[in-house]
């Protein structure tokens, strides 16, 4: 007699957490500076005020991210808190409701009635507060927040980000600054689509033009500002 394999699935969901926090702080990166570095060049000013710009941008741009991810993501985690605790305390004193909830939110999916009661017994039996958790509060270890791992990936991710344009910066002429940074950014950008696409199972070239189409757009905004400033000026 042949014993059945173990089938083990990888599921791209659980990069989630980290994947949207990567690729947001990357992205940030790449843009922002690319576009502070390309609106201050096209000002007329020196390779070393665009350099110091975009350092300045590096730097308050990770602190700036680490920062916002920590705050959003704690306030996740604040509301997911209060929910099991609220559902912690209902459970202690009214089990016999919340079982029948759990029932019907089964029945809701399809099973039949007494199944659903056996399904929700047997849960609550093992892990009550884990049942109620993961199909009443859409509340799981993939999705939980983590406030901590948040901020971590998307500081260091910008800072990877800022990064790029501004090696371009110090490698091209004082001439070529923009053309440079333009389109070592848009490189970039279009990269880090297609690797978020693929570390999602996302599709390729949508993901490619998204980031590429924003990042253009950014670009111009910025040349058409600092130039307009700088004429001015």
């Amino acid at each position: 007699m042949l014993m059945a394999r173990r089938h083990r699935e990888n599921h791209l969901v659980a990069r989630i957490g980290w994947l949207r926090a990567a690729v947001l702080g990357a992205n940030d990166g790449i843009v922002s500076t690319a576009s502070l570095i390309v609106g201050v060049a096209a000002a007329a000013a020196g390779p070393s005020d665009v350099l110091i710009a975009g350092v300045a941008a590096l730097v308050a741009g990770a602190m700036s991210m680490a920062a916002g991810e920590y705050v959003s993501v704690s306030s996740q985690a604040d509301t997911e808190a209060a929910d099991l605790a609220r559902e912690r305390g209902e459970l202690a004193t009214q089990p016999r409701f919340e079982r029948e909830e759990l029932a019907r939110i089964y029945m809701d999916r399809g099973l039949e009635t007494g199944l659903a009661h056996q399904v929700a017994d047997q849960l609550m039996a093992k892990d009550a507060l884990g049942a109620h958790a993961r199909d009443e509060l859409g509340i799981s270890e993939v999705t939980a927040a983590r406030p901590v791992q948040a901020a971590l990936t998307s500081a260091v991710t910008f800072s990877v980000g800022a990064a790029l344009p501004l090696l371009a910066v110090v490698a091209a002429p004082q001439a070529l600054i923009i053309p440079a940074v333009s389109a070592t950014s848009l490189v970039c950008l279009a990269a880090l689509g297609a690797v978020g696409a693929r570390a999602g199972g996302a599709n390729v070239w949508k993901a490619m033009a998204r980031v590429t189409f924003w990042g253009i757009l950014a670009l111009a905004v910025t040349a058409g500002i600092g130039r307009l400033f700088g004429t001015v000026v």
